[in-house]
């Protein structure tokens, strides 16, 4: 009859232990400091960020001038629009800038159409040294 009280006892306090584990780790689980909504907001404004910066990169890169002059410094147009896919965000975001002032500048009439086109290639140059390294 002792053994029957003392596995009685043993498992009570194995059920209330586990019943506080289950109970406490659900609690946790819900206190999470960054909610899931603002984790997936998060996600789609980077992915739009990156998306952008893309645009504007492959903007001023793929233009027939652009493509025309890569293809007269023996650069490959087709491999730089490869390779500026597989920039890291950072990269891109870097790249982007540039090129954004880059065009700003041409259509102030800062920058020459020379000028414009020697910008093309250092970027193009760039894009294939920084995946390159790699």
């Amino acid at each position: 009859m002792q053994l029957q009280i003392w596995q009685s006892g043993r498992n009570l306090i194995a059920s209330v232990l586990a019943l506080s584990f289950l109970l406490s780790a659900d609690v946790v689980a819900q206190n999470h400091v960054v909610s899931p909504a603002d984790l997936h907001k998060e996600a789609v404004a980077a992915s739009q960020a990156r998306q952008q910066n893309l645009e504007a990169v492959q903007k001023l890169l793929f233009t027939p001038t652009a493509e025309k002059a890569m293809k007269s410094a023996a650069i490959d147009p087709r491999q730089v629009k490869t390779a500026l896919a597989t920039l890291n965000d950072e990269e891109l975001a870097q790249l982007a800038a540039r090129a954004n002032k880059a065009q700003a500048d041409f259509a102030a009439g800062d920058l020459s159409q020379r000028d414009l086109i020697w910008i093309i290639l250092a970027i193009a140059v760039l894009v294939l040294i920084i995946v390159a390294v790699r």
